[in-house]
C-alpha cells in the first residue's frame, strides 16, 4: 500500500491517515488512488467495524494541489473526465460503504478536501478547522461534492456555501449541519475513538449496513416506492442473524455486546 495513506487497525477501528503533509494532503490522482485502495482494504477487513479518516500535518486536505491544477489546463476532455471519475468513485466508495466512516478534521478542509469530509457519515473537527468549497473563485465548479452536500444540508445552505466560495470555521460548520461536533485539539482523537468504539460495541454490523444502504436509496424514490422498499427491507432485516440474536437477548434480559 502507498505511503500516501497509512493504514492502522486498533480496537476494531481502521485508521486511514492522509500522509502528504508537505503538500497539505492535496488530492492528486495518486492520493485518490491510495485512498481508494485503503478503503477497499478496510471494507474487506473483518476485524474493522468502523473507519476513521484523519491526516498528518496541520491541514486535513487542501483539495487539488497546484501541480495537478497546472496539468488540468492542458488536459483533453477525455483526460478530465477520467480524473473526475476517479474522484466520483472515491466519494461513492465512502458514501456507499457498508461500514461507518468518520472524518477527523484537524486543520483546513478545502474544495475537494471539504468534499472528502462532507461525504463521510460523521465529521468531527477542532475549533481551528476551516471549511469551504472555493471552486467558484478559480473558475471551477464543485460538481461532484454538490450531489452529497445537497443531501446533507439542503439547498439553501448548500447554495450559500457553493455559490460564495467562502470559508467558514468549525462553529459555523456545526451550525450549517456540515459537521457533527467540535472538540479541542487535545481531546479530539480520544473523543472520536470513544465514539467509534461505542458504535463497535453497541450496534449490529448488519443493521448498520442495511440502514446506511436505505438512507442512500430512499431519497431517490417516490413515497409509495420508498414505503414498499422499506417494507421489504424490514422483512429482510428480521431474517438476519443479528436481529435474531438481538431479540433473543432483549427477551431474555441478557447483556449484548456486538
Amino acid at each position: 500500500m502507498s505511503n500516501l495513506v497509512l493504514y492502522q487497525l486498533e480496537s476494531r477501528i481502521a485508521y486511514l491517515t492522509l500522509n502528504r503533509p508537505e503538500k497539505r494532503n492535496a488530492l492528486n490522482p495518486e492520493m485518490i488512488s491510495a485512498l481508494k485502495e485503503a478503503l477497499t482494504k478496510a471494507s474487506s477487513d473483518s476485524d474493522a467495524k468502523v473507519i476513521i479518516i484523519r491526516s498528518n500535518g496541520t491541514v486535513f486536505s487542501a483539495g487539488a494541489d497546484l501541480e495537478h491544477l497546472q496539468k488540468l489546463q492542458n488536459n483533453s476532455y477525455e483526460e478530465n473526465l477520467k480524473d473526475s471519475n476517479d474522484l466520483k468513485e472515491l466519494f461513492e466508495q465512502i458514501y456507499n460503504n457498508s461500514k461507518i466512516i468518520i472524518a477527523q478534521v484537524e486543520g483546513a478542509a478545502i474544495a475537494g478536501g471539504c468534499g472528502l469530509a462532507t461525504v463521510c457519515d460523521f465529521t468531527f473537527a477542532v475549533p481551528e478547522s476551516k471549511f469551504g468549497y472555493t471552486e467558484v473563485k478559480i473558475g471551477f465548479i464543485p460538481a461532484i461534492v454538490m450531489i452529497f452536500l445537497l443531501r446533507k444540508i439542503g439547498e439553501a445552505k448548500a447554495k450559500e456555501l457553493l455559490l460564495s466560495g467562502k470559508l467558514i470555521d468549525a462553529t459555523q460548520a456545526l451550525h450549517f449541519g456540515l459537521i457533527n461536533s467540535v472538540f479541542s485539539k487535545e481531546e479530539i482523537a480520544a473523543k472520536v475513538k470513544d465514539f467509534a468504539i461505542a458504535i463497535c460495541n453497541e450496534t449490529s454490523s448488519q443493521s448498520l449496513s442495511l440502514t446506511k444502504e436505505m438512507i442512500g436509496k430512499v431519497q431517490e424514490l417516490s413515497l409509495e416506492e420508498a414505503l414498499n422498499y422499506a417494507a421489504n427491507m424490514n422483512a429482510k432485516a428480521r431474517g438476519t442473524e443479528d436481529c435474531k440474536k438481538g431479540i433473543s437477548s432483549f427477551l431474555n434480559k441478557e447483556s449484548l455486546q456486538w
